[in-house]
């Protein structure tokens, strides 16, 4: 795994953003897939506020928050609706869960602080189940705009830059969602972009103090100053920026993300003679031709599909073997 670190640390004036978060604000692109009684994993779920609605929608589905970090877990656990969830300690390159096991995975505004989004992509498929679905949304630093001109914010963007790819992220990660679910071997992604919008009446003041006070007093102003990035002092002229913008009576700050969806391929249900799924050698789930789930695959040849096409595959061969054998019955027969 890179060598990484999360540029913002979990200070109150990161966790105050990160507690404003809802379904509606930030997963609105997820919410018409859930279902009562899906299984749902919210990978880098931070405080939970949006885990808590997840889980609320899928109830009485079973909900797992993973977060890299233990004290926002034990916040999110003392949280409201924290009884919701299944609150866990980890990294997204080593799910603790089996090949399948969950209907949605869902990322918010994580693999932008990642060295690897591929693999934590690739990591994230692995544990969605045949039919599931995979969703990531995060923003993009080079496309957020404002009005009016503020050199200090231009300023502090460029400080944002260093830090964040210092510690082995991505701070423009928006534009990439796309490229990174491609080479994670997911296809059929939908994408699509919204954006949180702050002004003057509706919340800039509040946005505004919640910068300035990240760029003085979180770990993120501690590593500008470690790698030297920024001095104490530019630090302050950038947050004076910032409470500057927010005071201003036209104040307007547009903040895209981009969103991706991606349902993964179930077993064929026809009757045709093509409708199981293979694994390529790039990792990709593809129809494939030369395994048939229809055949009922004998108990004697499933080790043998096991080792070659995964657990995956062999859970198909299983759930298909059984839904011909209740044919069969009907006839009196039943595969050997």
């Amino acid at each position: 795994m890179t060598d990484e670190r999360y540029t913002h640390g979990h200070s109150d004036s990161v966790l105050r953003s990160h507690r404003s978060r809802t379904a509606a604000n930030s997963s609105g692109y997820l919410l018409s897939h859930l279902r009562p009684e899906m299984s749902l994993l919210d990978v880098g779920c931070g405080p939970g506020t949006i885990t808590v609605e997840l889980a609320e929608r899928v109830a009485p589905g079973r909900v797992v928050g993973l977060d890299a970090s233990s004290e926002v877990i034990d916040e999110a656990r003392r949280g409201p609706g924290g009884a919701l969830v299944d609150w866990q300690q980890g990294s997204v390159y080593e799910l603790a869960f089996d090949d399948g096991t969950f209907d949605v995975v869902h990322a918010h505004q994580v693999l932008q602080h990642l060295g690897d989004p591929v693999r934590a992509l690739e990591e994230m498929r692995r544990v969605c189940a045949p039919g599931g679905v995979i969703a990531a949304r995060d923003s993009d630093y080079g496309a957020w705009t404002w009005y009016p001109e503020e050199p200090m914010m231009d300023a502090w963007r460029g400080v944002y830059n260093v830090i964040a790819r210092a510690n082995g992220g991505e701070p423009n990660a928006g534009r990439s969602l796309l490229a990174w679910a491609h080479a994670a071997g997911l296809r059929n992604v939908e994408t699509s972009v919204t954006a949180w919008c702050y002004t003057a009446e509706h919340g800039a003041p509040w946005w505004a103090a919640i910068w300035a006070d990240r760029i003085v007093e979180s770990e993120m102003a501690a590593q500008a100053v470690e790698i030297g990035a920024a001095t104490p002092d530019e630090l302050r002229d950038m947050a004076a920026g910032w409470r500057r913008w927010g005071e201003h009576p036209d104040a307007w700050l547009s903040i895209p993300s981009t969103e991706i969806l991606c349902r993964l391929p179930e077993p064929s249900a026809s009757t045709g003679s093509d409708g199981g799924f293979e694994q390529g050698s790039d990792g990709t789930w593809n129809e494939s031709r030369r395994f048939t789930p229809q055949a009922a695959c004998p108990l004697r040849l499933l080790p043998i599909l096991q080792e070659r096409l995964g657990a995956r595959a062999l859970r198909c061969a299983l759930r298909e073997r059984r839904r011909v054998a209740s044919r069969r019955g009907d006839r009196g027969q039943r595969p050997r």
